[in-house]
């Protein structure tokens, strides 16, 4: 059989230490720590904006997408315990609504 031809150029380095690269968490994966860390911060928000949105659209379909972007403004440590309680993610959709609230009030203004 005739040799397999390579496309050009020799192939791509490998990151130090031999390790491949961390695949990326699926929506229905835990998020662990130690896949926030291997993510850049745009990609944790992401990560973290994409397990806080359904769980924001059971009580807020409407607005699910606004409180989630204001909610992604805050510290990811915050986030993730927002993730983790849902109380607390209770009382921080309270608050966004709240904030909305008065926004449009002073826009109706």
């Amino acid at each position: 059989t005739p040799p397999q031809k390579k496309g050009g150029g020799p192939p791509p380095p490998q990151p130090s230490g031999g390790a491949p690269p961390a695949p990326q968490p699926s929506a229905s994966e835990q998020l662990t720590p130690a896949a926030l860390a291997s993510a850049s911060p745009e990609m944790q928000k992401n990560m973290i904006g994409e397990r806080l949105y359904p769980l924001i659209h059971q009580t807020q379909p409407e607005l699910a997408g606004k409180i989630t972007g204001m909610l992604l403004e805050m510290d990811n440590s915050e986030l993730l315990h927002l993730l983790e309680s849902p109380e607390a993610l209770g009382a921080k959709i309270h608050e966004a609504l709240q904030v909305l609230e008065a926004h449009n009030a002073a826009a109706n203004n």
